[in-house]
């Protein structure tokens, strides 16, 4: 200890001089040093945590008795001083950053503070520290929960995938949704793409499902993992772009009703079963079982419902009889066993019934995040996040977000054409906008946080086609080309054209 104590009071005071720099310029503590700070406080920790003759968490200050004096009491009170500084001095940088014109609540801008790059770490080795006094920790989580919006943005610029984040995952009250996200999806393994060795699918747009799953099922997993290559067949069109088409189109053929794979939730079309909850998940089910067990028992004593302990499901269009319970066909709902029917209708309902394929979900949700991780992903979200983070924006497409996040070649945003070009689109329904942003992108469903949550902004290209030729797109770099269309009305006449669903899921030139 005696040894070790002076280079963490030496690297404290550093970071301590640092950082109160950093609050009027833009340098701010070095790598090296925050990290040679982590490293002595790892035996420090270990240390200060075996003693006794003294509480845990300690309280400070220690009383001065010879008989239950700490070791090293000395150290271990110049410990808790520094904590109190640095925590002080972070949570002046912390407000500078939230006052500061470099910090946009929706995430954009430059960043141009080198000094923040640090933060995390610091921030962490002070709640590592936290843990060994008494109220510490809940003095540096009322920090940060005050510096809440600071926090969310070094997390989404500086978390990476190869740090830990358990101590942040598991106060959700100082994050907001970009940022469990972001810690979230770090949990997966980068995707390092071996172009040699992509796993190859030619695909016959009329048999989309089909082919698909022979060429999935195939398929070992650690091939999946390297990457995809996606073509239609007589379609010259390749590239991420037609990728994202494919995900889109199997993803709508398996959630069909018409394939019966799955069972869409009658009060949202966009969730399927299982769902924990019976009420949410299917209220005519739900008031028909509140129904039964409301019912008058005489009434329901006189078989007047006519139910036995069965349940008709439908399987490819066919109507089959399944039992609840062995004998279930001869036994007579009545007012003494309507609790167990209706306890075993449920089960069957949203257990029994779908185990199977739920397993298999499972498994292939395995393939990729291991089940010690899995745990840990979902208590680490809200139950809204993992809706946003699939569902992605339910919001009709904003126009201005649009325009915002386009850019141009060619042309110019004063061009006539690009006047003309966003009137038409502030004129279009919300599905013609769709169909539009898939042609263009081959995405149907913006993120939640709009245009800004796509992998890159979005291009118009002077195209130099005849003026009678339709608008192209190269949805791999998310481009749209057209020609200087001479009027309005001959743009829009275009634009009808690729915005006619069968016509704009089914463009595109790469």
């Amino acid at each position: 200890m005696q040894e070790i104590f002076p280079f963490v009071s030496e690297l404290g005071s550093k970071l301590s001089k640092d950082l109160t720099g950093s609050v009027a310029e833009s340098m701010g503590p070095s790598e090296a040093v925050v990290k040679d700070f982590s490293a002595f406080l790892i035996p420090l920790h270990s240390v200060i945590s075996e003693q006794r003759g003294f509480g845990s968490p300690i309280s400070m200050p220690l009383k001065k008795r010879a008989f239950n004096c700490p070791l090293y009491a000395k150290e271990i009170e110049q410990l808790h001083v520094i904590f109190i500084d640095l925590l002080d001095i972070m949570e002046k940088c912390l407000e500078k950053m939230q006052d500061s014109s470099n910090l946009k609540t929706n995430g954009e801008g430059e960043l141009n503070h080198t000094g923040w790059s640090q933060y995390l770490f610091i921030l962490k080795e002070l709640n590592n520290i936290a843990k060994l006094y008494k109220g510490a920790e809940e003095k540096f989580w009322t920090v940060l929960r005050l510096r809440k919006a600071s926090l969310c943005v070094l997390i989404v610029r500086y978390a990476k995938r190869t740090d830990d984040h358990q101590w942040l995952l598991q106060h959700k009250d100082v994050t907001d949704f970009d940022s469990r996200r972001h810690l979230a999806m770090m949990m997966f393994p980068e995707l390092k793409e071996d172009y040699e060795d992509l796993h190859e699918m030619l695909i016959d747009r009329s048999q989309l499902l089909a082919e698909s799953f022979e060429y999935i099922v195939h398929a070992e997993s650690d091939t999946l993992h390297v990457g995809l290559f996606m073509e239609f067949k007589n379609e010259e069109a390749t590239g991420p772009g037609v990728l994202r088409e494919w995900f889109f189109l199997v993803t709508q053929a398996i959630f069909d009703p018409q394939n019966a794979l799955f069972v869409a939730c009658p009060s949202d079309r966009r969730r399927f079963y299982p769902n924990p909850d019976i009420r949410d998940a299917d209220p005519c089910l739900y008031s028909s079982c509140k129904q039964i067990l409301q019912m008058d028992p005489e009434f329901i004593d006189s078989d007047a419902l006519g139910l036995t302990f069965v349940r008709e499901v439908e399987e490819l269009g066919s109507i089959k009889v399944v039992e609840l319970c062995p004998g279930g066909k001869g036994i007579v709902v009545n007012s003494k066993n309507r609790e167990k029917y209706v306890n075993l209708l449920i089960q069957h309902h949203f257990v029994t019934s779908i185990s199977d394929p739920v397993s298999r979900f499972a498994r292939g949700f395995s393939d990729i995040l291991n089940p010690g991780e899995q745990k840990l992903f979902f208590r680490s979200l809200e139950l809204e996040d993992l809706d946003w983070m699939l569902y992605g924006s339910e919001s009709a497409i904003c126009v201005e977000d649009w325009k915002a996040h386009t850019e141009y070649s060619s042309y110019k945003e004063t061009d006539p054409q690009i006047s003309w070009f966003w009137e038409i689109v502030g004129r279009m329904s919300a599905d013609q906008r769709k169909v539009l942003l898939f042609f263009w992108t081959s995405v149907k469903y913006l993120p939640v946080e709009g245009f800004r949550g796509l992998a890159s902004q979005l291009y118009i290209y002077k195209s130099t086609e005849p003026h009678d030729h339709l608008p192209s797109s190269h949805t791999c770099f998310y481009r749209l080309c057209f020609p200087p269309y001479p009027s309005m009305a001959i743009m829009q006449d275009r634009l009808r054209v690729i915005t006619q669903e069968h016509v704009g899921c089914s463009f595109g030139t790469w």
